[in-house]
């Protein structure tokens, strides 16, 4: 069977946008003219990919199973255009992607000299953004996500469940140095009242109506509240670490909450990439470094 080529690119923008004119924008066509493509598409294969919904168009079973391939080979196919042409202009590779502040801003950022080091051929683009974004839409090549890992039809590989530790600035560990759980329910709290009650319940405490003094949208900022003793935060140790490292922050407490089920960090990237030589270095290079932060918080 010889399949129209030249209809596959609106085929994919429809099946995932489902909206035709959605689609037509995104690839700067007009509405009839993605409609006379998928309609050439299931003429040229004798069934339809697409059911109507409302207004929406789904795929159907056909038109799952064909996506399926149809988005890995043309996700392929530009990924040997970007290597032909960095080959041809000599230019170096470069991998888009897209973290939630806190991770870019408090480990990510800290860690791209060794990067650039082992790696001077290959850029990284980071875009900063509190937003999931859609990788294949706005042209990311992965990202790094908090959450369960269901991001299907994406890979979502695990790198860490880092605990979270109560961390104050040197000031506050001279005043709660040697004190039990009960002593931090009288300190000013940073961050949201959820995860303190957890931290408390834990401790053995009865329930306390936790009253934060700040909360923030960014656990980066959190930790700068901390770092400037403005309180104290229950925070991720990874995001900590550094400062950790550096004393400008101080575990006040040997009790961690482990990281719920849903609040695991990964690296989420399309499945056709999964062996694309940028990607694949910067898996492991993220795992090694990971692996590097945890032999230093232990070590010291």
């Amino acid at each position: 069977m010889r399949l129209p080529l030249q209809t596959l690119h609106a085929f994919r923008a429809a099946a995932r946008l489902q909206n035709l004119r959605a689609a037509a924008d995104e690839l700067h066509l007009t509405h009839s003219a993605v409609s006379q493509q998928i309609r050439t598409l299931e003429d040229q294969l004798g069934f339809a990919v697409f059911a109507r919904v409302g207004r929406r168009i789904v795929l159907n079973a056909a038109g799952q199973a064909l996506f399926a391939h149809v988005d890995a080979a043309l996700g392929q196919l530009e990924l040997g255009v970007q290597a032909a042409a960095a080959a041809a202009t000599g230019h170096e590779q470069r991998v888009r992607l897209t973290v939630v502040p806190s991770f870019a801003q408090r480990w990510l950022m800290p860690r791209i000299a060794r990067w650039r080091t082992l790696h001077p051929d290959i850029a990284i683009e980071i875009h900063a953004s509190q937003q999931v974004m859609d990788l294949q839409r706005e042209g990311f090549h992965a990202a790094v996500r908090q959450g369960r890992g269901d991001w299907d039809p994406l890979v979502a590989e695990p790198l860490t469940d880092s605990p979270m530790v109560v961390v104050g600035s040197p000031v506050a560990a001279q005043r709660l140095a040697g004190q039990e759980a009960q002593a931090f329910v009288h300190e000013p709290l940073l961050g949201e009242p959820g995860p303190w009650e957890q931290w408390f319940a834990a401790a053995g405490l009865p329930r306390q109506r936790i009253k934060p003094v700040a909360i923030f949208n960014d656990l980066g900022l959190m930790l700068q509240a901390a770092e400037q003793n403005l309180g104290i935060a229950l925070a991720r140790e990874l995001l900590a670490a550094d400062a950790l490292r550096d004393g400008r922050l101080l575990r006040l407490h040997p009790l961690a909450l482990r990281a719920a089920g849903n609040d695991r960090y990964f690296l989420v990237y399309p499945p056709a990439l999964r062996d694309w030589p940028p990607l694949a270095a910067l898996r492991v290079w993220l795992k090694d470094e990971l692996r590097r932060g945890r032999r230093h918080l232990r070590s010291g």
